[in-house]
C-alpha cells in the first residue's frame, strides 16, 4: 500500500511514518520544513524528501490514502490535489484508528500526566517483553520509536491529545479513537486559542466518555473534581474504576512507595508522578498485568523524555528540565521539587512560550504555579508574542498574574543567561520549565556552571 505524508517532518507524524515503513507500507512525504531528529530518522530509512516544499505531481491516482499531518494548512497544494483526485485522505488519528479497529484500545487522556502514564504502561510491557502496539508523545528509553503498530499484537495503548487532529478536522485526535479501556487523568483548562472557555474545554472529555464502547472500562483520577463532576453525570453504559495518590514517604530525597507487597523505591519523585503511577497500575491490571509484575517493572521506571528529566546531580545540587508549561503542571512541578529536595533552595525558572502562557486573557491563570520556589524566574521573548499576533505583556502584569511581587522577570536572553549564571548553586535545586529554549541558552554550559 502506498501512503502519501503531508508535512511528514512533524514529531507525530515522522514517528507513524516510520513505523508503517517497518510494517511494510511503501511511504512517500512532503514538507516545508523538517528539523532534527526526523530529519536524520527519516533519512535513515530513506524516506526524507529530496526537496523541501510542496509537490502536487507527488499525488498521483497510484497513492491509495493521504495522511495530513497539522503543520499543513486547508490550502495546502498537495491536498488540493488528492481532493480533486478523490483520494482517501486521514488525519494521524483516523489512521492510528483504522490500523487498531480490532485490536484492544487503550486511551490515556487528561490535561496533564498523559505521556507520563502511556510511558509508565509501555515501561511495564517492555520489562516483562509483552509485545503492543502503541502511540506515545515521547521518546522512551528502550523503544526506536514513538509508534509502533503490527498486524499480531491484542493491545494498541494511545496517548489520548485533546488538540485538534487536522486542518480540515476540527475535532480533538481522542474523540476518534473509541477506546475499550481509557483513563482521565484531570482536566486543567488548555489550548484558549481553540477552546476559548473552561466549559467548551471540559465539553471535550464528556465526548471522550461518550466514545468509549459500550462496557468498555474508564479509569479515573477520583482527587481531580471536574473529572468526578463529569463521571457522576454521564448515563454511559462503562465500568468506572476511581484512583488517587498512593501513600508514599520521601527519606534521603528519594521516594519510597508503600504497598502491600512492602516498601518500594521509586526512581521518579511528585505527587503528580504518584497519581499516574497508580493510574497505569489500573489500566495494567486490566491489560492482564499482576499487582506484583507491575511493581517489579515499575520501581525501575525513570520518567518520560522532558518530564521532570534530570540533568545533572552533584552532592551538592541537582538540575531538573521539564516541559511543563501550562499552570496546572507548573505548580505540580514545582511543588513536587521543592517536596522532594526540602533541604536545598529551589530555583524555578519558566519560560512563558505557548500560545495560552503569553495570551492576556489566560495569564491570571498562573495565579500562585510558583509559590513554591524559593527563587521565581519568569522569561519570554517579546517576538514571540509579536510572532502570535497577541497583545503585549508588562513585567508588572506578569507579577500580578503570578501574585508574587518578587517574580525576577526578564525578556532579554542575555540577561536572563547572565542572572542565572551569577547565582549560587550550592545546596540547591534548579528546576528549567519550558516547552522553548530559553532564547538558544546553553544548558551545558549551565551544567558545567552548577558542577564549578
Amino acid at each position: 500500500m502506498k501512503i502519501h505524508f503531508i508535512a511528514i517532518g512533524g514529531s507525530a507524524m515522522h514517528n507513524l511514518a516510520l513505523a508503517l515503513h517497518h510494517k511494510g507500507f511503501l511511504i512517500t512525504g512532503s514538507d516545508d520544513a523538517i528539523f532534527e531528529p526526523s530529519k536524520s530518522r527519516l533519512a535513515k530509512y530513506g524516506l526524507l524528501p529530496t526537496e523541501m516544499g510542496w509537490f502536487p505531481e507527488k499525488i498521483t491516482l497510484g497513492v491509495e490514502a493521504v495522511i495530513l499531518g497539522m503543520h499543513a494548512k486547508a490550502d495546502n497544494p498537495e491536498l488540493i490535489k488528492a481532493q480533486s483526485l478523490g483520494l482517501k485522505i486521514y488525519s494521524y488519528p483516523e489512521f492510528l484508528y483504522e490500523q487498531s479497529k480490532d485490536k484492544t484500545r487503550v486511551v490515556i487522556g487528561g490535561s496533564h500526566g498523559k505521556t507520563t502514564i502511556t510511558s509508565m504502561i509501555l515501561h511495564v510491557m517492555n520489562y516483562h517483553q509483552i509485545p503492543v502496539d502503541f502511540m506515545v508523545g515521547a521518546q522512551l528509553e528502550g523503544f526506536d520509536t514513538m509508534v509502533h503498530l503490527t498486524k499480531e499484537n491484542e493491545f494498541v495503548v494511545l496517548e489520548g491529545d485533546e488538540y485538534l487532529t487536522s486542518p480540515i478536522d476540527l475535532r480533538p485526535k481522542f474523540h476518534l479513537y473509541r477506546p475499550n479501556i481509557a483513563l482521565l487523568s484531570g482536566i486543567a483548562w488548555d489550548h484558549i486559542n481553540v477552546f476559548p472557555t473552561f466549559e467548551n474545554y471540559v465539553k471535550q472529555f464528556e465526548i471522550f466518555i461518550e466514545s468509549i464502547t459500550d462496557g468498555g472500562a474508564l479509569v479515573y483520577n477520583e482527587e481531580d473534581a471536574a473529572i468526578v463532576k463529569l463521571i457522576n453525570s454521564s448515563t454511559h453504559t462503562i465500568k468506572k474504576f476511581p484512583y488517587k495518590t498512593p501513600d508514599y514517604t520521601i527519606e534521603n530525597e528519594k521516594t519510597i512507595l508503600e504497598t502491600s507487597l512492602g516498601k518500594i523505591p521509586l526512581a521518579i519523585f511528585g505527587h503528580h508522578n504518584l497519581q499516574n503511577l497508580e493510574g497505569a497500575r489500573w489500566i495494567c491490571l486490566h491489560m492482564g498485568i499482576s499487582e506484583e509484575d507491575f511493581y517489579e517493572a515499575i520501581s525501575s521506571f525513570k520518567g518520560a523524555s522532558k518530564r521532570l528529566e534530570k540533568l545533572q546531580e552533584t552532592t551538592h545540587n541537582v538540575l531538573f528540565k521539564d516541559f511543563a508549561h501550562s499552570p496546572s503542571k507548573v505548580k505540580a512541578t514545582t511543588q513536587s521539587v521543592k517536596e522532594q529536595y526540602a533541604q536545598k533552595q529551589l530555583v524555578a525558572c519558566l519560560e512563558l512560550h505557548t500560545y495560552s502562557s503569553l495570551n492576556v486573557a489566560f495569564l491570571n491563570e498562573y495565579e500562585s504555579a510558583l509559590e513554591s520556589a524559593d527563587i521565581a524566574i519568569v522569561y519570554y521573548s517579546p517576538d514571540a508574542v509579536a510572532i502570535k499576533r497577541l497583545e503585549n505583556i508588562s513585567e508588572n502584569q506578569i507579577k500580578k498574574a503570578f501574585k508574587r511581587d518578587d517574580l525576577v522577570v526578564f525578556t532579554n536572553p542575555i540577561d536572563f543567561k547572565n542572572y542565572l549564571f551569577s547565582l549560587d548553586f550550592n545546596n540547591s535545586a534548579l528546576l528549567m520549565m519550558s516547552s522553548g529554549n530559553y532564547g538558544n541558552l546553553d544548558f551545558e554550559a549551565l551544567k558545567n556552571k552548577m558542577t564549578s
